[in-house]
């Protein structure tokens, strides 16, 4: 954390006049709040475009049709950052991630060029965690070196499955072949990887779960990401349903994850996350304990903290609105202010889960408010058997965990 007092004075005089300088003159003012140091700070880059919409996905991605305008969007992001820097004046970024999309389709100058724009703009924390998603279809050694080499010291590879029949429902572009070969790239080039697997997929049965998992853990990455499908609204699965395992066959795979995992000596500290020792992916545990993030490109959001007041913000969606409106100076579609009876909320959304719970203290440092505006709600998960807590730790219990969305909501409660 930074001690609050130097943002104020960091804005230089001379854009004290400009719209982006006036607005963050306007965030100090008094508030409701009263934060006496301001957390971590990470940027977040989202790239817009993929080689096809996979039909469970509803992140903002769009099929490239040919060719995708990168050196104008290149353009936009440096643009959008520098319009936000009086947001941030004085402040370290210790993590950035570029997801997507499929940010791999970047040639390796784009990149460059990209990683080149942040350190130009933005003060690096001496040990920063800089992640890209990159997708399977997508990898060739060659260029992969070329992103290490321009500062990418993290990969966070979409695997999804192994299995060539799970890949084609799941409408991926690539095959077990090529997620082998991925995998393979990544090690040579990467100390510091993460695979993402879904289970729970179209008819897949609990040894083709256990084949996917013991496949991953052959490799021994740093890091699993291992997310339940989900049948997301505006979703072509959603609109046109698979056939996927019932609670039960899930439940069982979710326990086999457990087993195989902790075997392997993975610490499960997060729903989904899965870190061997001092593995633990950064820039997730920045959202998770509710922490600072800038996000720029097409519908990338932000939350950032001030002395009196905790906002957030989102860029215009669709990749040419966003660099249209970023042409003309306004890339931010929302802006608001969270208030004070949301914030509770808003913290515990993220903070529970986390396997290892959290210190009460935190409540206060990242909220600006007394742990007391939470108390009833406390005491409701205490008194369920849904949470754990004493003057050091907060945490959810196995029970917790296992209904996370009904603890999650218990602090929705007035």
């Amino acid at each position: 954390m930074i001690p609050i007092k130097p943002v104020a004075a960091t804005v230089p005089a001379a854009q004290a006049t400009s719209g982006p300088a006036q607005a963050a003159l306007a965030f100090l003012k008094p508030g409701s709040l009263q934060l006496t140091a301001l957390p971590p700070l990470s940027l977040y880059v989202h790239f817009p475009w993929c080689v096809r919409k996979c039909p469970y996905c509803d992140f903002n991605s769009h099929e490239v049709k040919g060719s995708f305008p990168e050196q104008d969007y290149l353009d936009a992001l440096r643009v959008d950052l520098e319009m936000a820097l009086p947001l941030i004046w004085g402040r370290k970024i210790t993590t950035i991630f570029i997801g997507g999309g499929t940010p791999s389709l970047l040639s390796a100058a784009g990149l460059d060029r990209l990683l080149s724009d942040l350190r130009t703009l933005l003060p690096f924390d001496s040990d920063i965690e800089i992640t890209m998603e990159a997708n399977p279809g997508t990898f060739e050694a060659e260029k992969f070196r070329s992103y290490r080499d321009s500062g990418i010291n993290r990969l966070s590879i979409g695997i999804q499955s192994f299995n060539a029949r799970h890949l084609e429902a799941l409408g991926r572009i690539h095959d077990g072949d090529q997620a082998l070969r991925a995998v393979e790239i990544a090690q040579a080039n990467f100390d510091n990887f993460n695979l993402d697997l879904m289970y729970a997929l179209p008819q897949q049965t609990l040894a083709e779960a256990r084949a996917d998992i013991a496949t991953a853990l052959s490799f021994a990455p740093p890091h699993l990401s291992l997310y339940h499908l989900t049948l997301e609204p505006n979703t072509l699965f959603a609109r046109f349903p698979p056939a996927v395992p019932d609670e039960d066959a899930s439940a069982d795979m979710q326990d086999l994850i457990a087993e195989m995992t902790a075997g392997a000596g993975y610490a499960n500290y997060e729903v989904s996350a899965y870190a061997q020792p001092k593995r633990r992916a950064r820039h997730n545990l920045n959202y998770w304990q509710f922490g600072d993030y800038l996000g720029i490109g097409a519908g990338a959001h932000s939350k950032l903290s001030f002395p009196h007041r905790i906002v957030r913000q989102m860029r215009y969606k669709h990749p040419q609105s966003y660099l249209e409106k970023t042409r003309a100076g306004a890339p931010i579609q929302e802006e608001s202010e969270i208030g004070r009876d949301a914030l509770g909320f808003e913290f515990m959304l993220n903070a529970l889960r986390l396997t290892e719970g959290f210190s009460p203290n935190l409540f206060a440092e990242r909220t600006g408010m007394g742990l007391n505006q939470i108390e009833k709600q406390l005491n409701l998960a205490e008194q369920k058997g849904m949470l754990y807590r004493d003057h050091a730790l907060i945490r959810p219990t196995e029970l917790g965990r296992r209904f996370l969305n009904d603890l999650q909501e218990i602090f929705l409660l007035s």
